[in-house]
């Protein structure tokens, strides 16, 4: 039997391990809640075409870009892309408009 000797070094040694435990600068903050409904009015437009939900979820996409808190969170990217989705969902429901087809839009 060989005898194994640990080095205080080795990343693989047992009495080298701690709780895990986030940084110091992450806080621990709940969702923001315009943000979140601003995201899914997106999608549900996107779906639905519906030109009048698009205003309302251009107005939280906007709020979740000025309540973002970038060095408070490890992605900060978040705000600009829920106030992207809520312009493309706009353009999405308004475009139908411009497109000239032969069938009147009801």
């Amino acid at each position: 039997m060989s005898v194994v000797h640990t080095r205080k070094d080795d990343p693989r040694s047992a009495s080298l391990e701690e709780p895990y435990a986030l940084p110091r600068s992450w806080f621990l903050e709940t969702g923001d809640g315009l943000a979140t409904s601003g995201m899914f009015l997106g999608g549900l437009i996107m779906v639905t075409r519906n030109r009048f939900l698009a205003w309302p979820s251009v107005v939280f996409g906007i709020n979740s870009l000025i309540n973002q808190h970038p060095l408070r969170q490890k992605e900060s990217a978040a705000g600009w892309s829920n106030t992207g989705l809520c312009i493309v969902a706009l353009f999405a429901s308004y475009f139908p408009y411009f497109v000239v087809t032969k069938n009147p839009i009801v």
